[in-house]
C-alpha cells in the first residue's frame, strides 16, 4: 500500500514540474521548438514501428545531440527558470489578478480610449489573458509600469518615441510599448481597415487576448478577440464588452447571484 502511495506521489510530482516549465516557457519561441521535438519523438516511434532503419537512425541522432541543442537554444528559457526558482517563484501558486484591480484597469483603457477617439488619436491596446504574449512582448520596449488613463494616452500622443505599435498589458501592468504584433492575412478583412486593424485581428487569432484599437481617421472604436472584430462600439458598447471579457467571471456570477437572491428575499 505504501508502496502504491509512493507512486502516485511520484507521478504527481514529476506532472506538477512538467506543468510549471510549460508555463514558464509559455508565450515564448520555446513553445514551437518543443512541438518540433515532439514531433521528432513521433517519427522516431512510427520509424521504429514500420521497420525504417535509416530514418530511425537519423532520429536516434538528432535524439542523441538534441539534449545539447536544448541547452544552447533554450538559454534564455532556462536562465529565467533559474532566475525565478533562486526567488523562490517557479512553484508559488500562481494568483489571478482580483477582480477590483481588473475593474481599475478596465476602467482606465475605457477613460483613455474615449479620450483619444474624440480627438482621433490612433492606439493599439493588447492585454494578456490566459496565451502567453512574451514573443510580442521583446519586440517592444518594457515599461513594466501601471496601468493609467494618463500614461496611455501620453504613449499614443503622435510623434511620441512609443506612439508607433501597440501596447501590451500583462497581468495589469503594462510590459511594454511600440510593440510588433503579427498582420491577419485574411482575406475577408474589410479594404478600408489600416494596419492596426489587420494587426489586432493577427494578434487574436494566435493568442486568447483582447485587443482595442482607436482609429486615427475616424475615431472609431473597436475591439478584437478570438478572431473576431467589433467595430464601431459606443462608449457603453465598449465598456460592457471590457467588463465581461476582462474581469473574472466567477466572482461577478457570485456577486450577481447574491444580488438577485437579495432581491428574492427582499
Amino acid at each position: 500500500m505504501l508502496s502504491y502511495v509512493t507512486k502516485v506521489v511520484d507521478i504527481l510530482v514529476v506532472w506538477y514540474v512538467i506543468y510549471k516549465l510549460i508555463m514558464v516557457i509559455r508565450g515564448t519561441k520555446a513553445v514551437q521548438l518543443l512541438k518540433g521535438i515532439i514531433l521528432i519523438i513521433l517519427v522516431r516511434i512510427v520509424s521504429n514501428f514500420l521497420g525504417l532503419s535509416t530514418l530511425q537512425w537519423l532520429m536516434d541522432q538528432a535524439l542523441t545531440w538534441g539534449f545539447l541543442a536544448i541547452i544552447i537554444i533554450f538559454q534564455p528559457e532556462l536562465r529565467r527558470a533559474l532566475e525565478q526558482l533562486g526567488r523562490g517563484k517557479l512553484f508559488s501558486r500562481s494568483t489571478i489578478p482580483e477582480e477590483e484591480e481588473r475593474a481599475q484597469m478596465v476602467e482606465a483603457i475605457v477613460k483613455a480610449t474615449e479620450y483619444m477617439a474624440k480627438r482621433r488619436i490612433g492606439a493599439l491596446i493588447s492585454v494578456e489573458r490566459e496565451t502567453g504574449m512574451g514573443d510580442y512582448i521583446e519586440t517592444g520596449i518594457p515599461l513594466n509600469a501601471c496601468v493609467s488613463s494618463e500614461l496611455l494616452i501620453n504613449i499614443f500622443i503622435p510623434n511620441t518615441p512609443l506612439h508607433d505599435g501597440a501596447v501590451i498589458i500583462q497581468k495589469n501592468f503594462i510590459a511594454a510599448a511600440g510593440c510588433y504584433l503579427p498582420l491577419s492575412e485574411s482575406p475577408f478583412i474589410s479594404k478600408e481597415l489600416g494596419t492596426r486593424h489587420r494587426a489586432a485581428l493577427g494578434i487574436s487569432e494566435v493568442t486568447d487576448s483582447v485587443t482595442v484599437i482607436v482609429s486615427e481617421e475616424t475615431g472609431a472604436v473597436s475591439v478584437t478577440k478570438n478572431g473576431e472584430l467589433h467595430r464601431d462600439l459606443t462608449p457603453e458598447q465598449f465598456s460592457e464588452l471590457l467588463k465581461k471579457e476582462l474581469i473574472p467571471a466567477t466572482k461577478t456570477t457570485s456577486s450577481s447571484r447574491w444580488q438577485w437572491r437579495g432581491k428574492k428575499h427582499g
